[in-house]
């Protein structure tokens, strides 16, 4: 079994992130879930943005460099939106990652936001909206496409729809189908 962390997306550790990570646990996984908001959570995007990107904003390359600190280094990083760059971030740079699944964004492994060249032997797994405004339309899906061309065995799934935070619950634009495929194409991911 797998040891993963998910990093919570731009409006915080909702009870939506916190139930995919009961999935994940209910299938034998160990997860983890820091909340890098620390149990701030936000009703729009604009909100958690502002928060996050804001005068008092948290450090949150220190907050997920501390919630790691003390785990092994084979663990599977996990990020939901805003939370790939965490994710995406500590699978790229601390040694020894098992795996990287990111939901909803992805950052390029070249250019002026990349975190450096893809690491040897390390799958990732892409999962976003085909006509999302801020995965499709925001570039990450050419920069998942990038990855997938580069880095043998890397994985992209498109689904059907535009809704972003498809896979949180306890949000309105939650999507029980895609979430149903995308939470078994993870879990074949971990086995």
């Amino acid at each position: 079994m797998a040891e993963i962390v998910v990093f919570h997306h731009i409006l915080g550790l909702t009870p939506g992130v916190e139930a995919l990570a009961d999935d994940l646990r209910a299938a034998g996984h160990t997860v983890h879930t820091p909340d890098l908001y620390g149990g701030r959570r936000f009703d729009s995007i604009q909100d958690g943005a502002a928060f996050s990107s804001g005068p008092d904003k948290p450090d949150l390359d220190a907050l997920a460099d501390a919630a790691v600190a003390e785990l092994p280094a084979g663990v599977v990083y996990l990020g939901i939106s805003s939370g790939v760059m965490q994710a995406q971030r500590l699978a790229q740079t601390r040694a020894g990652a098992a795996g990287a699944i990111l939901l909803e964004a992805c950052v390029p492994i070249t250019g002026d936001w990349a975190f450096g060249p893809w690491p040897e032997g390390v799958p990732v797994q892409i999962h976003g909206k085909d006509a999302d405004e801020f995965f499709a339309g925001e570039g990450d899906v050419d920069a998942a496409r990038g990855i997938v061309d580069a880095v043998p065995g890397a994985e992209l799934f498109l689904y059907p729809g535009d809704q972003h935070l498809f896979e949180d619950r306890s949000l309105p634009s939650y999507d029980a189908e895609a979430t149903a495929l995308l939470t078994s194409r993870v879990l074949e991911f971990l086995g």
